[in-house]
């Protein structure tokens, strides 16, 4: 095995167990972030028992197995960590397999369990909320603008600028024209998700941006011809946007 091999094999199952850690956290934000839209976030376990802190499982102390003798005892609830971290591990497998030992890696890392956490939010309550999109298109061109400093970097600092000013315009725009059929909170989100493919460069962000519309398209036709849904029905686009850029993001880093 030669060094070169073997420096991307650790790195590929270093990234692995990054994303696997992260994703095991996620449970209880996801539970706390999940509140309908207009509700506040969740402060307690559906028992009414207070939930403490943000990062962790979705599992009540109170209510929990191990709970003191004569406490309610019953599941954990919210989702699982079972899912979240593996898709975290596998999304940072395959982030660190296209990008290799290139510093803007360690932003990827970074982003993906936000990117997962927003996922798994908008699937369950169909809401994205402020306190995550917002602060992810910040962090995104901040840690992009610390990966330009470094060595070997394959993107432009520039156009992860104007990717996110020119894809949330494009989803501002979009939201005037339909309101209806896109939330503003998708708005939000595609600020870093122009960021991320921004990065790489305008034919990646095009590329992201169309298969995020692609998948969310065929999603919602497959529904149609199921008939599980009719033309007006209102999905999550969220999570399309995500794997849209997810997939452009690896096409970008691996061509870079």
């Amino acid at each position: 095995m030669n060094i070169g091999l073997a420096i991307d094999l650790v790195l590929l199952v270093v990234a692995a167990l990054w994303g696997a850690a992260a994703g095991s956290l996620l449970p209880r934000a996801a539970y706390r972030f999940s509140a309908p839209s207009g509700e506040d976030w969740r402060a307690d376990c559906p028992a009414g028992h207070p939930v403490r802190g943000w990062l962790g499982p979705a599992r009540c102390e109170e209510c929990g197995p191990g709970a003191p003798a004569g406490a309610a005892r019953g599941a954990g609830y919210g989702p699982g960590a079972a899912v979240p971290a593996t898709v975290t591990a596998l999304v940072c497998a395959a982030l660190a397999a296209a990008t290799g030992t290139r510093p803007e890696l360690a932003v990827w890392l970074l982003l993906a369990p936000a990117a997962v956490l927003l996922t798994l939010i908008d699937i369950r309550v169909r809401r994205l909320p402020d306190p995550l999109t917002l602060p992810l298109a910040a962090a995104a061109l901040v840690l992009l603008g610390l990966a330009a400093l470094l060595p070997e970097h394959a993107g432009r600092w520039t156009t992860a600028l104007l990717g996110t000013l020119a894809l949330g315009a494009g989803y501002f725009a979009l939201f005037l024209v339909n309101p209806e059929g896109l939330a503003f909170g998708d708005v939000k989100l595609a600020l870093g998700a122009g960021a991320v493919l921004g990065w790489y460069g305008w034919p990646t962000l095009l590329l992201g941006t169309f298969a995020g519309f692609l998948l969310g398209a065929s999603y919602g036709g497959a529904l149609v011809v199921a008939r599980r849904a009719g033309r007006r029905t209102q999905i999550a686009f969220g999570p399309f946007l995500i794997a849209g850029a997810f997939l452009g993001l690896l096409v970008g880093a691996f061509t870079a």
